[in-house]
């Protein structure tokens, strides 16, 4: 077995290992945090993140994919001038959180944002100071210190925000438990290569690549701000802080398998794909292929589980306040499909240098948003506008699968095979579920 193909290996099983390790803490905090907090301060947390994320894509120069990606990833000139851009990044995002605060606090109505949105954005400033190790282990696919490392911050923010809600419950929990998880995370960040220490540089050379290759990353990730998060700046016009607090908790389970595939995508097969970028492109099409049929099976089996039975997970965990949720959840479960098949091939656009099919697919998936939601729930209150959200990764799709057509890379075979097969898997289970007497997974909205 080659070297590289251990690599793969030993990256992709940390991966799962640290993102189930990671959810199954996630899980135990949320359930605490739901039985001590209201869910209006979910739904308020959640509308704040959606504005410190907005930031930070909005500002987003690629820095990460940068490193991974640059022949010079590992020159400390080229770390330095990447560091440098970093921490005055972050300290011009807090800058930017104090300057919409007043604005956002005006147009959703809630005096609130004026003082938090500053405080949990000064965050920016913190994690602008993380070390470029983090970027260095993942090129090198040095993934389980990677996955200590963040399994280790994940909890130290986790602890904090249950310790403050057990002594004062309120939304200063989760606002100190952001700020202590990003300062441990931090602090950790400069131990993890103890030889790579960053200081402030300027290498105009390191420089000119940083921007060049970032400004498609910031046309990207700005665009996918607009479409990812745009449910939950028009939900926090359309529902209340408490209905946006248990579509929140619905989401979280929902979006498992988005998360599995978005951390194998880039910790794994971004860099690997990125080392092969220079072969044919019918030999690197053939490559990714052949792995990627079973990650397909697998993200089905987990698609088809949360939508025949996400409800009854909801309804045992959680109280009467968040049963809403569990007809939400297999409605959203279904509808990322369309965004779970691109997400195991997609960063081979990215490795060729060509982001911008993601980024216009973003952007239609945004027009879809902003047309769509507000008549959906005109017309059918929280179940249209749940619908609409679930599915709206069909735009994607489309962008990206043309773009990998166009560069030689599709898939598109592959897709319909595992679009069949989940057809079946969930046919099966909710037949067999039905016939046992436990009714359907969405009978909450029936």
């Amino acid at each position: 077995m080659s070297s590289l193909k251990k690599q793969v290996i030993r990256g992709t099983a940390w991966t799962l290992i640290g993102y189930g390790a990671s959810q199954a803490l996630r899980l135990v905090s949320n359930l605490i945090l739901a039985r001590l907090l209201a869910p209006e301060f979910f739904g308020l947390m959640a509308l704040i993140n959606v504005f410190i994320i907005g930031l930070n894509l909005f500002s987003d120069v690629g820095i990460g994919p940068s490193i991974i990606q640059n022949k010079r990833g590992d020159d400390p000139d080229f770390l330095n001038t990447a560091w440098t851009i970093q921490v005055v990044r972050g300290v011009a995002l807090w800058i930017g959180s104090l300057v919409i605060a007043w604005p956002v606090a005006n147009i959703y109505g809630n005096q609130q944002l004026l003082w938090l949105i500053p405080i949990v954005g000064f965050s920016t400033v913190i994690a602008g100071f993380n070390s470029t190790s983090i970027f260095t282990l993942n090129r090198h696919l040095a993934l389980s210190k990677l996955t200590i490392f963040e399994f280790g911050s994940q909890a130290i923010a986790i602890v904090s925000m249950v310790s403050w809600a057990f002594v004062n419950p309120s939304i200063w929990a989760l606002v100190a438990g952001n700020i202590v998880g990003t300062f441990a995370k931090m602090l950790w960040s400069h131990l993890l290569v103890p030889q790579e220490r960053n200081r402030f540089a300027w290498d105009k050379e390191a420089s000119k690549e940083l921007f060049s290759f970032g400004k498609w990353i910031f046309i990207a990730t700005a665009m996918t701000f607009l479409a990812v998060q745009a449910d939950k700046l028009i939900l926090g016009k359309l529902f209340t802080l408490q209905t946006l607090g248990v579509y929140s908790i619905a989401l979280t389970f929902a979006e498992l398998p988005r998360q599995v595939m978005q951390k194998i995508s880039h910790k794994v097969i971004f860099p690997l794909i990125s080392k092969r970028a220079n072969l044919p492109r019918e030999e690197l099409r053939t490559q990714i292929l052949a792995k990627r049929w079973f990650i397909l099976v697998a993200i089905a089996v987990l698609v088809t589980l949360l939508v025949c039975f996400g409800d009854l997970l909801v309804l045992t965990l959680y109280d009467e306040r968040y049963a809403d949720g569990a007809w939400m959840l297999p409605i959203i479960a279904l509808g990322l499909w369309p965004l779970l098949l691109p997400l195991t091939n997609e960063k081979a656009l990215l490795a060729v240098g060509k982001p911008l099919y993601a980024a216009w697919g973003n952007f239609f998936k945004f027009l879809y948003m902003i047309i769509l939601l507000p008549l959906s729930f005109q017309f059918f209150q929280e179940l249209g506008a749940i619908i609409v959200i679930a599915f709206n990764d069909l735009p994607l799709y489309g962008a990206v699968n043309y773009g990998l057509w166009r560069e030689g890379l599709s898939g598109i075979g592959q897709d319909m095979k595992a679009t069949l097969l989940l057809i079946g898997l969930i046919t099966f289970f909710m037949g067999s579920r039905y016939l046992l007497g436990f009714g359907i997974s969405i009978e909450g909205i029936l």
